[in-house]
């Protein structure tokens, strides 16, 4: 059986974000909580990484993750691909000679920018870089793989998500889809509709006056994940603190953004209050899905969940 295991679930500075005061990371702290920087791994017989941000050793040690068979790399912003370096440890802990260089999946675009850190990894044979199309079935640690082109600003042009299928015995494979960061779809090809499973961004609760980092919110994702109609679980992840929180002073800070029109129940009312731990996020979701009616259960991912699939 295969298991999607939630390395990370924070954004591309981690929750509680290092000097910050405000309402969400004091109540994090007090309570013991943290999110770093979202990653993702498919774990059976054969273990596919998504992402590998700067937190990849300690996320990988924690569950005590002995060797990876692929990677994939949604795009070229550094909480996605910075850890990479960290891959050696693999070579460097095995015996001369029983080390195979670890597939790296990417767009052209992605590899372009990531190689004038990291090229030095394939000189090693540490890594080998697999360059995907959008739209091109590939196949990464015995799952087929279908990148789908993401609008994530002018500084990821190289950005996709990953339609992953998942070998299932006896039975059609289990569909896993993971648009990771993005401000919209350009399009949204038919083998994306419907999945077993659905992984969202969700950066803020509301949709703020100005996404200037192209990142997606809850209230804007409700209508992909009606769209995309996952049959069994949407997760949410990349979970940030940017949102105004009434009455905390840290509202000035520059991190912080007004929402535009905050989300509320169809029917109105005062908005859905700001989440500032995981069971306050867990209890507002639970408060949308009933509210608009989605298609399936939604889960507020944290560090270390781990879901059997």
């Amino acid at each position: 059986m295969t298991e999607l295991l939630f390395l990370g679930t924070g954004g591309a500075w981690r929750v509680p974000e290092l000097n910050c005061d405000c309402f969400i990371c004091r109540e994090m702290r007090r309570r013991g909580e943290s999110r770093g920087r979202t990653a993702l791994l498919l774990k059976g017989e054969r273990r596919l990484l998504i992402d590998c941000g700067p937190d990849i050793s300690e996320q990988l040690s924690r569950h005590e993750i002995g060797g990876l068979d692929a990677v994939l790399i949604t795009h070229e912003h550094g909480d996605h691909y910075l850890g990479l370096d960290e891959l050696f440890s693999y070579k460097r802990t095995v015996p001369k000679g029983g080390y195979r260089s670890i597939p790296v999946y990417m767009t052209a675009p992605a590899w372009k920018i990531i190689s004038r850190r990291f090229g030095y990894l394939v000189d090693l044979e540490v890594i080998r870089p697999v360059i995907v199309v959008p739209g091109c079935w590939e196949r990464a640690a015995d799952c087929a793989i279908f990148p789908f082109k993401t609008e994530h600003g002018a500084f990821a042009t190289g950005s996709v998500g990953y339609l992953i299928e998942v070998p299932e015995s006896g039975g059609p494979p289990l569909r896993v889809v993971y648009p990771s960061d993005f401000m919209t779809l350009p399009d949204v090809p038919s083998e994306l509709l419907q999945p077993d499973y659905l992984v969202m961004q969700s950066f803020w609760l509301h949709e703020p006056i100005r996404n200037r980092p192209h990142h997606m919110s809850l209230q804007r994702a409700l209508d992909y994940i009606r769209l995309l109609n996952p049959r069994r679980e949407t997760f949410l992840v990349h979970i940030g603190d940017g949102d105004f929180v009434p009455g905390d002073p840290a509202n000035d800070m520059a991190k912080k953004v007004a929402p535009k029109d905050p989300l509320r129940a169809p029917n109105g009312g005062d908005p859905y209050p700001v989440p500032r731990c995981q069971a306050e996020w867990q209890q507002v979701v639970d408060r949308i899905t009933a509210d608009y009616g989605l298609p399936s259960r939604v889960t507020v991912a944290f560090d270390g969940l781990s879901r059997p699939l």
